[in-house]
């Protein structure tokens, strides 16, 4: 005869092993000690940083004590070099006065002598006017050729603008005469030439 137990019988709880536990316990463990090992390293590097940039700071002040240093022993050439900078300056901005009132000079000379060259015979000046751009010349001739020819050889000089001849009038045989142009003055080059021009007429 066969017989069934209809009761069901209680489950045992069911316990975690020991084994399962340990297992948990050094995963964990393992987790902690490599992020504290990255966390090291992380300040390790850094640290390792800071101190090879500290290194180049310490050097470029180095550097820099030593250029301010080689400064200092050039400051007096330094400032002995300035001097003569400034007095350079001086005697140029002299020199350059100078030569502004030779060439002043040098106008009213040149015109005197160039008017001499083309000067013919039989013909005198008795009056020069120079002003700043225009000259007018006075002056008396036995006959109208000198009077051409004065103007012709002014008109050969490259400074001096074709003659004008304002006026001429006769008396006693002597003709007086007012012949007027402009001038102007560039380079010694054209006075040369100017010469050579009332030379050779």
């Amino acid at each position: 005869m066969i017989k069934i137990n209809l009761v069901g019988e209680r489950k045992r709880p069911v316990t975690p092993s020991p084994t399962g536990r340990t297992s948990g316990l050094e995963s964990t463990d393992l987790g902690s000690w490599a992020l504290l090992g990255l966390v090291v390293l992380g300040v390790l590097i850094t640290l390792g940083h800071m101190f090879v940039l500290n290194g180049k700071i310490d050097d470029k002040e180095t550097e820099v004590a030593e250029a301010q240093k080689e400064v200092d022993e050039l400051e007096p050439y330094i400032r002995e070099v300035e001097a003569f900078k400034a007095k350079k300056s001086e005697l140029e901005s002299k020199v350059a006065v100078i030569n502004r009132l030779k060439d002043n000079q040098r106008g009213p000379v040149r015109v005197m002598d160039y008017v001499s060259r083309a000067l013919p015979e039989l013909l005198w000046v008795t009056k020069m006017e120079v002003g700043p751009a225009v000259i007018t010349i006075t002056g008396q001739a036995f006959n109208t050729n000198a009077v051409a020819n004065l103007i012709e050889n002014l008109d050969r000089v490259p400074e001096f603008q074709e003659p004008i001849l304002k006026d001429t009038q006769q008396k006693n045989q002597i003709y007086t005469f007012v012949i007027s142009f402009n001038y102007s003055f560039h380079t010694p080059e054209t006075e040369v030439e100017g010469a050579e021009a009332v030379t050779a007429g």
